[in-house]
């Protein structure tokens, strides 16, 4: 023991990504249908390391909360913001029932065990993981009158209920948006969050990484002329009457390549490469001759490029009004495959909008495709480097909207570090996806951030406070820790039971979403998160999450007032 505690003194930071590793082994294992996950288990972990006696600063857990906030702030922003509106009014309400349920909880329990202001103020502060609490209960018990002493004597109360219910206001938040939502509604949070991104898409197949289709839309294929007669015009024109698109990219006759030309006659025997949409080339080369499997010479290189429309001339316009105004010269060889929308594809259909910030994806010949992106708009590169500039101000702006505080009265409201982060990258995220430009994160980096910052924080969460936690109950028994197991699960037991029979939620991953962020339970968000596999529990979460910030900051002098 003496050894470990020498090693941890010396640097600290072992603790942290021992607690990591230990935790999110500890999470892989299976208990029928449980499991612990990575971030619980950092959590327990860390509780077990804590006790060997570790001093850690607490600057690195604000860091940590702050890079995964901002993170999955900046991943939803786009969707965020579609999300708003009536439709928000489910979060809401659920944001409501939580700090209303909760507070009743707290006041009930403090009447019934005689617990004076500062230990309900902590229960309510360490079961509802709500850490203003302590601020805003310390500064309404100043203002009750009383003597220093006993003022001292309640805020020391605040800070010791706060620590002995935190670490399971933490893990059984996890345990409750997860695992017991998930049984009380019967449903998986993977299972719907695929199904809520499938109807986002609305029937767009996205394909993963590695992925690709067996029988792709767009071909090339070689074929031998068998008749002369038709020019290279006639034969793609002859395509686009029966429905289809088709280019001549290549013409090679008597083995001498041929200059492609809308006027040249083709003979028989020529060799010509075909490329479009696969029904049309395949339609088309039946009627142009045999094909062939190969010819040295004919390979085309072909590439894919995103493009931002920017051109006012093609927004708020449809797929079939834009198309109809552009040349055939404009239009040949270049294909759209692809239009994204905050980062959701949207299908290309004659009537679908073109709207400000989206992304269309062209296929075609370096040539061709970089003289249709002159006209729509800039080519976006692809990078894996990160835009530290953009990220590390949009960071910034969050923790500097976080020490902004609004006065209610006496009552001090803010959104704090966490809450200006995931506003900033709300915003910062939803700026991105309106200029493409700049402000790259590639999507491993993003995920990276979410994952270690949550699961960091989480450790450091253990760590500072668990020596403390098991030490105050081992001396003021189990009843204190129980009661906050009880502030913990009720008002989250009361939101579950009103979220699936008042507010009829029915989709799990969305549910589990707006559920955590009402508790402003981050950890089991992660878990969330983790579970679903996308992104779609984190607008409902964005939403709650930023009014449990205000409504929970509350129950501190309601606490003080009422218990």
């Amino acid at each position: 023991m003496d050894f470990l505690r020498s090693i941890f003194h010396q640097a600290p930071e072992i603790a942290l990504f021992a607690a990591l590793a230990l935790g999110y082994w500890v999470g892989k294992f299976r208990f029928g249908s449980f499991q612990l996950g990575g971030v619980a288990g950092s959590l327990l972990a860390a509780v077990l390391i804590s006790q060997v006696g570790v001093t850690i600063d607490s600057g690195i857990k604000a860091v940590l909360f702050a890079l995964f906030i901002y993170a999955v702030g900046f991943e939803s922003g786009p969707q965020f913001f579609r999300s708003l509106g009536r439709q928000s009014v489910k979060e809401i309400l659920m944001a409501l029932v939580v700090a209303v349920s909760g507070l009743v909880t707290v006041v009930v329990i403090a009447r019934v065990f005689h617990l004076d202001k500062g230990l309900a103020a902590g229960l309510a502060a360490g079961g509802l993981t709500q850490s203003a609490i302590i601020g805003t209960a310390g500064s309404a018990i100043e203002k009750l009158g009383l003597a220093p002493d006993e003022v001292q004597r309640m805020q020391a109360n605040v800070a010791i209920g706060y620590a002995v219910t935190y670490i399971f206001g933490s893990f059984g938040a996890i345990i409750m948006c997860v695992n017991v939502l998930q049984w009380l509604t019967g449903r998986k949070i993977r299972e719907d969050a695929i199904q809520a991104e499938q109807e986002l898409l609305k029937g767009v197949r996205v394909y993963g990484t590695g992925e690709s289709p067996a029988v792709p839309d767009l071909v090339g294929r070689i074929f031998r002329v068998g008749q002369a007669g038709r020019t290279v015009a006639e034969l793609e024109a002859s395509a686009t009457a029966n429905g289809g698109t088709v280019t001549v990219e290549r013409i090679q006759r008597r083995n001498a390549m041929v200059g492609v030309d809308g006027s040249l006659a083709l003979e028989a025997g020529d060799i010509i490469l075909l490329v479009g949409r696969r029904a049309a080339v395949v339609a088309l080369g039946a009627s142009v001759g045999e094909e062939l499997q190969g010819a040295e010479g004919m390979d085309v290189v072909m590439v894919r490029r995103d493009v931002a429309i920017s051109n006012r001339q093609y927004l708020n316009r449809s797929v079939k009004d834009i198309l109809d105004s552009l040349s055939q010269e404009f239009k040949h060889g270049v294909y759209a495959v692809a239009l994204m929308r905050a980062g959701t594809p949207v299908p290309i259909a004659p009537a679908t909008m073109v709207m400000p910030g989206d992304v269309v994806t062209l296929f075609g010949t370096p040539q061709d495709v970089q003289k249709a992106a002159q006209s729509v708009g800039p080519i976006i590169v692809p990078s894996d480097k990160t835009d530290f500039v953009f990220h590390g101000l949009g960071i910034t702006v969050g923790l500097l909207i976080g020490l902004l505080v609004l006065r209610l009265g006496s009552i001090p409201i803010t959104l704090g570090s966490g809450g200006g982060a995931l506003l900033a990258g709300l915003l910062f995220g939803w700026w991105r996806s309106r200029k493409h430009t700049f402000g790259n994160m590639p999507t491993a980096a993003s995920t990276l951030l979410r994952d270690l910052g949550l699961a960091g924080f989480v450790a450091m969460v253990g760590l500072q406070s668990g020596q403390q936690a098991v030490t105050t109950v081992m001396q003021q028994g189990l009843t204190l820790f129980l009661l906050g197991v009880v502030v913990t699960i009720v008002p989250l037991l009361i939101a579950m039971l009103f979220g699936k029979y008042v507010l009829r939620y029915d989709n799990v991953a969305v549910f589990a979403g707006s559920l955590s962020g009402a508790r402003s339970a981050n950890p089991a968000f992660g878990e969330i998160l983790d579970k679903a596999g996308n992104s779609i529990p984190t607008a409902p979460f964005a939403i709650t999450y930023a009014l449990a910030n205000v409504f929970l900051t509350l129950l501190g002098p309601l606490v003080i007032a009422f218990a």
